[in-house]
């Protein structure tokens, strides 16, 4: 069921004259309603106009961009950082040239559509991509080998651990993965997961994601190292698109003891509705993150009965499995989680 609605959802929402709790969505640290990071935004809006729709290759440039990617570099760990004008911009940005080089495509379990060119196929399991590796680098004349990954991507095989990466040939793959739900909620001051795959050795490394979930920003960004970013600034690729908007690099800027500010909330609030949950067993959780999948339909409906909304809806199409899943965020009270799992535990008994 699809509930449309005339303002954002931040920890409750109106539909059809009723009050629900909203436990769903991607706004991880509930920026996007949050008021002081609002009157910020609206401060550099006055300053940088709503958009720039000219080319990062222009005769008249923002600084903002170049401070910002600098800034996200530094806190990832990374040694350059290109921004996008979305997420799934950037994850196609990269993805296209990563096809464009001399290597051989793999697609992990559960892998995003941003990272897709063409029509492509995942493995079902990191057992058989394993396989699948290691028997691509035993043939002649076989060429550098690219996994792309979801770095957090709800099924336990990734953050925090990345245990399933671990049996991987990765000294002679390039990994390619999604940062989109941990960078700005995960890491040391919302800087993600680079250096921990930085750290699993693979032969080259490359992050993409939204800086949305996380920071609240309409933008996306892309790290790695320097040689190939200068790379992708020169194609068509880069200067053909607008870029992010400069009030929103600026915003992304300043905010950062408000980013910290929300991160507390958040951890809190994952901490005290972890403590009043009886039991996890029925949820696929990755410890420090705030969201928590399942599958059981009867649920949805049962929450929807007692106020509460998570996330429910076939994703990425109409033919993907039905995705549910109950998301923690800054904004939530004690008396919304209260709410929540008294329903979840009554559910359970």
């Amino acid at each position: 069921m699809a509930f449309f609605i005339d303002s954002f959802p931040g920890r409750e929402l109106i539909y059809e004259g009723q009050k629900y709790l909203y436990f769903g969505g991607t706004s991880y640290l509930g920026l996007q309603d949050y008021a002081p990071f609002q009157e910020l935004f609206i401060q550099n809006i006055r300053k940088y106009g709503t958009n720039y729709s000219a080319s990062r290759k222009s005769n008249v440039r923002f600084s903002i961009y170049h401070l910002a990617e600098d800034y996200l570099s530094d806190l990832v760990g990374s040694e350059a950082c290109i921004t996008q004008s979305s997420g799934y911009l950037a994850g196609q940005f990269l993805s296209d040239y990563i096809h464009k080089k001399s290597c051989k495509p793999f697609f992990a379990p559960n892998t995003h559509s941003a990272l897709f060119r063409n029509k492509v196929k995942n493995y079902v399991t990191y057992a058989s991509l394993n396989i699948a590796l290691r028997n691509y680098l035993n043939e002649p004349n076989a060429k550098t080998p690219v996994l792309f990954m979801d770095a957090i991507d709800f099924s336990g095989g990734g953050f925090p651990d990345f245990e399933s990466l671990k049996i991987l040939p990765l000294t002679d793959i390039i990994l390619v993965a999604d940062d989109s739900h941990g960078i700005g909620v995960i890491g040391k001051n919302g800087s993600g997961i680079y250096r921990s795959l930085q750290e699993l050795n693979p032969k080259k490394l490359f992050v993409c994601c939204s800086l949305g979930k996380g920071f609240g920003i309409q933008a996306g960004a892309i790290f790695g190292n320097r040689e190939d970013l200068l790379q992708m600034e020169n194609t068509a690729f880069y200067g053909g698109a607008s870029p992010a908007s400069p009030a929103a690099m600026a915003t992304f800027l300043e905010a950062a003891p408000i980013y910290m500010e929300r991160r507390r909330n958040l951890h809190a609030n994952l901490d005290y509705f972890l403590e009043k949950m009886e039991t996890l067993k029925h949820y696929r959780y990755m410890k420090g993150h705030p969201t928590f999948t399942f599958l059981n339909p009867e649920l949805v409906a049962y929450l929807e009965k007692n106020q509460v909304i998570v996330t429910n809806f076939n994703y990425p199409n109409e033919s993907s499995e039905t995705m549910s899943r109950i998301v923690i965020t800054a904004s939530h009270l004690r008396p919304d989680i209260d709410s929540l799992t008294n329903a979840l535990n009554n559910f359970k008994r």
